[in-house]
C-alpha cells in the first residue's frame, strides 16, 4: 500500500496514511472523511546516492549497523 499525505478540512491537520486503492481515508484525529490528498514530494534526481551515503555514515556513527553489510561498516 502506498503512503499518501492528506489535509483534513475539518480539523486543519496534515497526516500521512497508508491507503489502498479501494479504501476511503479517514482522519485519525477527528474521524472526518473530508480529506484532500496533498502532492507527494520526491527526492531530486542525482541526490539519492548522496542521501544514502550520509544515512549510512550517520548509522555507523550511532552504532546502527544491522542494516548494512560488512563493506558498509566502519572498523
Amino acid at each position: 500500500m502506498p503512503l499518501y499525505s492528506y489535509h483534513c478540512a475539518k480539523c486543519d491537520k496534515d497526516v500521512e496514511l497508508l491507503i489502498g486503492l479501494p479504501d476511503m481515508p479517514v482522519c485519525p484525529a477527528c474521524g472526518s472523511q473530508e480529506l484532500e490528498r496533498l502532492p507527494s514530494r520526491t527526492a531530486p534526481p542525482g541526490k539519492m546516492r548522496g542521501l544514502a551515503r550520509s544515512a549510512r555514515a550517520q548509522a555507523a556513527r550511532e552504532g546502527h549497523l544491522s542494516n548494512f553489510g560488512r563493506s558498509g561498516r566502519r572498523r
